[in-house]
């Protein structure tokens, strides 16, 4: 329950501290006091849209705060899921906005989003006002409404839950069949393309190789011709001219002669030694460069083809080196393996599918049993309390028809009411304003009863009614009272003599400021209070008799 509120530079507010006990309690006071002041504040900490006009004037930021305490252990799971201090059934929600527009919210003290305030609240309290009535036309509502009522809440929210994934699946799946489509329009084109790479053959540094075979090929002749001029510098084939071999032996031998009288010609034949050994060596590899040179044309031509090849493959796929062609190569060849994956990904999804929606028909063929036998019942207990509330020749009645399916299942649920006893047609299209309010709090009490709201806060729900009607509206409001607390704002007299508490909202001036302030009023207050409500601002002794009348009764 709401065991105490605190508002600091919240519009007309100066500053607000006031607890509230369990049962009834009423609100009222003269119109404009600030009674909707009080809601806007409640609102802010059910997450309700922020900005500097809520800051009363002068002040650099308003604050609300409320203490919940005897909160169900239901939200502690939502509480531990986002972080937040479990403190044994009490909870302290406060909201702060600054002068920018821009607020924080806090859960016992540690900081929280606006949504998980808001999802707190829900859970918290219920802050039914004037224009919510009007959601008792809306068939989204009477749907909710009777699943409560027919104990099959929570096969709804599967329901919904179950719609939602399918949706979803359904996307991806369309999705995905759509990429298939597009792949098996190219899959020709990559096939071929990746044919052609393959039997390439290409390797990584081959270009590089052929370049540089294609220039020896090219200049084969010249290079021959130049080798066999430098072995017959070695080994001359005429007698006439001596070889550069026996040359050097021959240099050898004369400094070996002298170096046998002077010391320093031994070294230097010492030194022609390693000459001679070097130009034997480079003598062997010459001989190995000859006989290997490859003069032939056809190998030249191979290697110009090969060339050509890879020039054309590179142009073709805008590659600079092989390396990029194998990678290009890769690529197509994989558009297989994705096409492969790709049908594995369907054909999961259309099983994905398949059972989802196998589910999803029998939750919703669960929820439409649930619904058609609840709905008569649910009609007739709502009719009852209508008969309660004076509306004798009323009739209602819950109609479920098929309907394609949705996020609710398959079921329409619509309100069917007359008021004079003739054939009941759409709520929204026969009902008056007072009898909107009367089925409004009558589908409010049955859900007080099935959703276990520790706090529901009616605005004027009596609005549009009196006398006989308005005394029967506050005795249900206070039967509901007694098991749980309830705020009933109210103008009837009638309905404000039956509160377990009294608090009255008013307006006063302050050195050229109007504030507004909420105070619990008993005894005479409370008497001339609800005598004002019977008779104006002019209080008579009527009234006052009147008002003494109503309290006693309660």
């Amino acid at each position: 329950m709401l065991s105490s509120l605190h508002i600091q530079n919240y519009i007309l507010i100066d500053s607000l501290d006031i607890t509230f006990p369990e049962g009834l309690i009423i609100i009222t006071g003269q119109t404009g006091a600030g009674k909707s002041i009080i809601l806007g504040a409640l609102s802010l900490l059910s997450g309700a849209k922020a900005d500097a006009s809520a800051i009363k004037e002068g002040a650099d930021s308003c604050v609300v705060e409320a203490e919940f305490t005897g909160v169900p252990e239901s939200l502690r799971t939502l509480m531990e899921e986002n972080d937040l201090e479990w403190d044994g059934g009490c909870l302290t929600i406060r909201r702060v906005v600054s002068a920018s527009g821009r607020s924080r919210g806090f859960v016992n003290d540690c900081p929280a989003p606006v949504a998980v305030l808001q999802a707190l609240a829900e859970r918290l309290i219920d802050i039914h006002s004037q224009h919510k009535s009007l959601l008792i036309t809306d068939r989204n509502f009477q749907l909710e409404v009777l699943d409560l009522y027919a104990h099959c809440a929570e096969d709804a929210a599967k329901c919904r839950k179950l719609w939602h994934d399918l949706r979803q699946l359904q996307s991806k799946l369309s999705e995905l069949k759509e990429r298939q489509a597009r792949m098996s329009a190219d899959s020709d084109y990559n096939n071929a393309q990746y044919a052609q790479l393959s039997e390439a053959g290409l390797r990584d540094g081959e270009l590089e190789e052929l370049e540089a075979e294609q220039k020896s090929l090219s200049a084969a002749e010249q290079i021959k011709e130049a080798l066999s001029r430098s072995l017959e510098l070695f080994s001359p084939s005429s007698d006439e001219l001596q070889g550069i071999s026996l040359a050097v032996r021959e240099l050898k031998r004369q400094l070996e002669y002298a170096g046998r009288y002077i010391p320093e010609i031994a070294q230097l034949a010492e030194r022609v030694e390693s000459v001679k050994i070097e130009l034997d060596d480079i003598q062997s590899e010459l001989d190995s460069l000859d006989s290997g040179m490859d003069l032939s044309a056809e190998r030249l031509q191979a290697v110009d083809e090969r060339l050509s090849l890879l020039y054309t493959l590179m142009k073709k796929h805008a590659c600079s080196s092989v390396a990029e062609l194998i990678e290009t190569r890769d690529r197509f060849g994989a558009y297989a393996g994705d096409a492969d994956s790709l049908s594995d990904a369907i054909s999961e999804a259309e099983k994905s599918l398949a059972r989802l929606t196998s589910e999803y028909d029998r939750i919703a063929a669960t929820l439409h049993e649930a619904r058609t036998s609840a709905a008569a019942s649910f009609a007739s207990s709502i009719l009852e309390t209508l008969v309660f509330l004076e509306l004798d020749r009323s009739r209602f009645e819950v109609s479920v028809k098929d309907c394609p399916a949705g996020p609710n299942g398959k079921d329409e649920v619509n309100f069917l009411f007359s008021a004079n006893g003739t054939a009941p047609a759409e709520l929204s299209k026969c009902a008056s304003g007072g009898e909107i309010s009367r089925i409004m709090l009558c589908l409010k009490e049955m859900m007080a009863r099935f959703v276990g709201m520790p706090t529901l806060i009616f605005d004027e729900i009596d609005t549009g009614v009196s006398g006989s009607v308005a005394d029967k509206m506050g005795r249900m409001v206070c039967r509901m009272g007694e098991n749980m607390q309830v705020f009933s704002i109210t103008h009837l007299p009638q309905v404000a003599a039956k509160g377990n508490a009294h608090y009255v909202v008013s307006k006063e001036s302050l050195g050229g400021r109007t504030v507004s302030s909420i105070r619990r009023i008993d005894g005479d207050e409370r008497v001339n209070e609800i005598a004002r409500l019977l008779s104006g601002s002019e209080i008579t002794d009527a009234a006052v008799a009147n008002a003494k009348s109503l309290l006693q009764s309660h």
